[in-house]
């Protein structure tokens, strides 16, 4: 249209230019708004809970709250010796989503070699406790020990204590519920919750396990404290993206281009970790950024300030990354990898998950069980 009215009015070249910029500064800021509520409102879906997923962790509730004898029987299961057995595999989930951490560990016990060697400890708030409990020792998860606990039970966790819970008392430097969940940070204190565990494996809630885990727990870590999957493939995982490298504390200390690696499926050694004093480094870099200079949110960034110099590269097809946001993941990786995970906005239990994912996800969760079907989770 700008070039037809330009031939008919006889418009110079500089009054031709000036029109193209304006005409596309005006649709610079057309993108950019779009882009901003586009993030705002892909957050807000991510945030909220199916009706399906609330109704079920309802009826779970119910059913743990108003049998006594039930809780009675649950509070005897907590005492058995195989959570404190180190000959056993023990594996650490924290979550809120009774679905999601079903998914986990069923999808984990159909494809051990050796199910009942297998130590699941699941950490839960106040409002899901009863639910996980209903759900975990009234199914069959083939044989394998399940411990649930309820974060507001450990009193060490306290503003004293833990420099974030200091900081998220002025709420509004923390807005996103995503990082404000203490949950997602009790990552940083596996010690203190499993203090007689020597090893552990750390999987999050939105992961799915399709081979034997085993092999993690015979892995030398070389004196590291954990092992992880690197993610520095691309340019753009490397230190710098996550970091404020114009801040002097992170400048001195930390090599700009040092190579990103993730959570969502890490081996910790508990042993090492207690002897670097790694739970004090974290304490130490979170106290630093209490006005968000060092890095904005998150729980990556503290964690590659905390184990550095103190993770081991796993090899790649352990943790496959990207099925919660990339609708383009190798297809080789996802078939040869150990653990799938679906970080990102786009969670398999989610109606705007990406589809060709949800099948590799859904092939554990049993549809045909009743509350399920109650619940019209489907």
């Amino acid at each position: 249209m700008l070039l037809s009215e330009a031939k008919e009015l006889h418009y110079d070249s500089a009054v031709m230019i000036m029109k193209l910029k304006v005409e596309l500064l005006g649709l610079e800021e057309k993108v950019s708004i779009a882009n901003i509520q586009s993030t705002a409102f892909g957050q807000l879906a991510a945030e909220a809970v199916p009706k399906g997923l609330y109704c079920l962790g309802n009826r779970l509730t119910m059913m743990w709250a108003i049998d006594p004898d039930f809780r009675s029987s649950i509070a005897r299961h907590k005492l058995a010796k195989q959570i404190v057995d180190n000959d056993l595999f023990h594996i650490c989930i924290f979550s809120d989503n009774v679905l999601a951490a079903s998914v986990v560990i069923n999808s984990t016990v159909l494809n051990a070699n050796h199910p009942e060697q297998l130590v699941f400890h699941l950490v839960t708030d106040e409002v899901n406790f009863g639910a996980m409990q209903a759900w975990f020792c009234t199914n069959d998860f083939k044989g394998a020990t399940i411990e649930v606990q309820n974060i507001e039970s450990f009193t060490w966790l306290n503003a004293s204590y833990v420099p974030v819970m200091r900081q998220l008392q002025d709420a509004a430097k923390f807005r996103n519920p995503r990082y404000l969940s203490m949950l997602n940070l009790l990552r940083f204190y596996i010690p203190e919750v499993y203090p007689a565990l020597k090893k552990v494996v750390f999987l999050d809630d939105d992961v799915v396990v399709q081979r034997d885990l085993t092999d993690l727990f015979k892995l030398d870590l070389h004196g590291n404290v954990n092992g992880a999957v690197e993610t520095c493939v691309q340019s753009f995982h490397r230190y710098h993206k996550y970091l404020n490298f114009s801040h002097p504390k992170i400048r001195e200390n930390f090599n700009p281009d040092g190579c990103g690696w993730a959570f969502g499926m890490n081996v910790f050694d508990l042993t090492a970790w207690k002897s670097a004093n790694v739970t004090s480094r974290y304490h130490y870099w979170q106290s630093q950024n209490a006005d968000r200079t060092l890095w904005k949110l998150g729980t990556l960034p503290p964690g590659l300030l905390t184990f550095y110099g103190l993770t081991k590269p796993l090899d790649r097809n352990w943790h496959v990354l990207g099925l919660g946001y990339d609708p383009d993941v190798d297809v080789k990786m996802i078939e040869g990898g150990a653990v799938l995970h679906y970080n990102g906005n786009m969670k398999p239990w989610l109606k705007l998950a990406i589809s060709r994912y949800k099948p590799l996800w859904e092939r554990y969760v049993d549809f045909s069980h009743q509350l399920l079907q109650e619940c019209n989770v489907h």
